[in-house]
């Protein structure tokens, strides 16, 4: 998820697809062996480290990796229909641009006050969309996943339940949804809105309740507050290391993020939310050196409030990591992604997103093991 606004067709059910290889997790499901109430892993944007994000067979392998959680962002057609991507403009995980059938529907609009030019999906109907691919949206990054590029279609909200679904009864565990509705006032000003349907598909799905395992996530607060009144599966207020909320923001309030995760503030999101999600940095501060060390009292302020806390976002490259975690001097390579998870864990969080959750679950298995053995 990025810092901006605020979670079965083509593929086969039991098929790897091509240029899979031996151990990639396909085929290999994680033993479902931690407690009910150790922390739990939530497959960013599915296993995005390994498969292109935001796609059937990214959501796959991270259930097969052993995520308890798999996170679609969602962002509305022109028709309505609520598809998996990070953003709304999709150059950057589709092949939109070699379609010159689409060549007219490049433009420029102003996305929470920031000019953007290329492909929106609320200007295609979902037929259109299923008509491109996806691709990797860091090439440079994990160029291995280039080699997915072209293979898979944006999938629905729908599509993503119909596979969790399908996932939990051949595994025989029960995989969570954490979708994240993105720029929710935006769409709403476009006649658009996200939360409407979000709801009416839970619900057909039997996934409005309580004890549903779903939590929706916003960056934003007004749309979480209006869900809170419209359904009653857990809400989660992500908060940015910067910044202030988009809808606050707009409405002239001076409300930042770092208010929200005041004491004062974290009563209030208790008063519509069940999660709050900070910025990893938020937590676990780096100094000077990039270093993480001490912990704020973040966690246990929202504890304190009543609040479960989850944390974004945990990647094995160097770029990512804080520097005492960082393995060698290249910034793509990867680095002690296990160490950083179990940093974390050490501050009582009771949630992780991460692209890698197969690193993050065996890290999560070895933190609860050496807990037990305390």
């Amino acid at each position: 998820m990025a810092a901006t606004t605020s979670a079965v067709v083509a593929l086969g059910a039991a098929a790897a697809p091509a240029g899979a290889t031996p151990g990639d997790g396909y085929g290999q499901d994680h033993a479902d062996r931690h407690a009910a109430g150790e922390p739990i892993v939530i497959a960013h944007r599915g296993a995005s480290g390994y498969r292109p994000e935001h796609t059937l067979a990214a959501y796959r392998l991270a259930i097969r990796m052993g995520a308890d959680y798999v996170e679609p962002d969602l962002v509305s057609t022109k028709d309505g229909v609520l598809v998996a991507r990070h953003e709304n403009e999709i150059s950057g995980t589709t092949d939109v641009a070699d379609h010159p059938e689409f060549a007219g529907r490049r433009t420029t609009k102003v996305i929470d006050g920031t000019s953007i030019t290329g492909w929106f999906t609320e200007d295609f109907t979902l037929a259109e969309l299923k008509t491109l691919r996806a691709k990797e949206r860091l090439p440079q990054v994990r160029p291995d996943n280039t080699r997915y590029d072209g293979q898979f279609e944006i999938p629905t909200l729908e599509e993503v339940i119909a596979l969790v679904k399908r996932e939990s009864g051949r595994t025989g565990r029960r995989i969570g949804i954490a979708p994240e509705t993105k720029h929710p006032t935006y769409f709403d000003s476009i006649g658009l809105s996200l939360e409407e349907p979000l709801v009416r598909t839970l619900r057909r799905n039997g996934l409005d309740r309580a004890n549903a395992k779903v939590v929706i996530q916003s960056f934003e607060t007004g749309n979480l507050r209006e869900l809170a009144t419209r359904t009653d599966v857990p809400l989660a207020q992500l908060v940015d290391g910067s910044g202030a909320p988009y809808d606050l923001k707009a409405a002239g309030s001076t409300t930042t993020y770092a208010d929200l995760v005041k004491p004062a503030g974290l009563a209030d999101i208790a008063t519509y939310a069940t999660w709050v999600a900070p910025a990893k940095n938020l937590i676990l501060p780096r100094d000077a050196s990039g270093a993480i060390g001490t912990p704020s009292t973040l966690v246990p302020d929202a504890h304190a409030a009543g609040l479960k806390v989850v944390t974004w976002t945990m990647r094995v490259e160097n770029q990512f990591l804080p520097s005492n975690h960082r393995i060698g001097t290249d910034p793509n390579a990867k680095g002690d992604l296990a160490g950083e998870v179990a940093a974390f864990l050490d501050t009582g969080i009771d949630a992780v997103f991460s692209d890698n959750p197969d690193i993050a679950v065996a890290a999560r298995d070895g933190w609860a093991a050496q807990q037990g053995a305390a």
